[in-house]
């Protein structure tokens, strides 16, 4: 069986950044790299993408919302991430389940038993071996996605729904310490990828 690691965190904290360049790393390391995201990763997905990230899709109900999330997921688990596993390769995802905890659970108020029927239906029970939560303060957050050309829908949620997000992250990080390792993500780049690497360097 491969290693599946997460990236997680807050708009603009920097994590696809982050799983990009581990996955350099451990593909000059020798290893075999799988690299997905959320939402998108296969070409279903990239469809779902655009529903769930227009700006213009105001009328876009919560459950839905959630619904599209785990539709893209579970795509993601069938096409790409056990495939992979079962080849004894690390897999990298930008999101998973916990970000439709925060968002979803916590930002929307759906709550974290929906969520959690939902992955076990959608993903059948898989869970990341480790997962990096890459935590930044909602000010820094805010800031760096406002200075985006164009935000997508997700980013022009209120400040309270941010404000929830980055509320239900920590108290997942701290349930979870074994698995959820948060590194402080207002450092340079370089010294995040450095505490990236000593967290994984020991699962690989």
């Amino acid at each position: 069986m491969g290693l599946f690691i997460t990236f997680e965190g807050m708009d603009g904290c920097g994590k696809s950044t982050q799983m990009r360049l581990l996955g350099t790393r451990l593909r000059k390391a020798g290893r075999n790299v799988v690299e997905s995201s959320e939402p998108g990763g296969t070409a279903i997905g990239r469809q779902i993408r655009r529903i769930l990230l227009d700006a213009a899709n105001h009328a876009l109900s919560p459950t839905a919302e959630m619904l599209l999330y785990f539709a893209c997921r579970a795509q993601n688990v069938d096409e790409l991430i056990r495939p992979a596993l079962d080849r004894n390769e690390i897999v990298l995802s930008d999101r998973f389940t916990d970000s439709t905890l925060a968002y979803q659970g916590s930002g929307r108020g759906l709550g974290a038993g929906t969520v959690s029927a939902m992955h076990q239906v959608a993903c059948r029970g898989l869970d990341p071996d480790l997962t990096i939560l890459i935590d930044i303060d909602l000010e820094t957050s805010l800031a760096r996605t406002r200075g985006r050309k164009q935000a997508d829908r997700m980013e022009q949620q209120r400040v309270e729904f941010h404000a929830r997000v980055r509320g239900a992250y920590l108290e997942l990080a701290a349930r979870e310490p074994a698995r959820i390792r948060t590194i402080d993500g207002r450092a340079s780049i370089e010294e995040v990828a450095r505490r990236v690497w000593e967290v994984v360097s020991p699962h690989v």
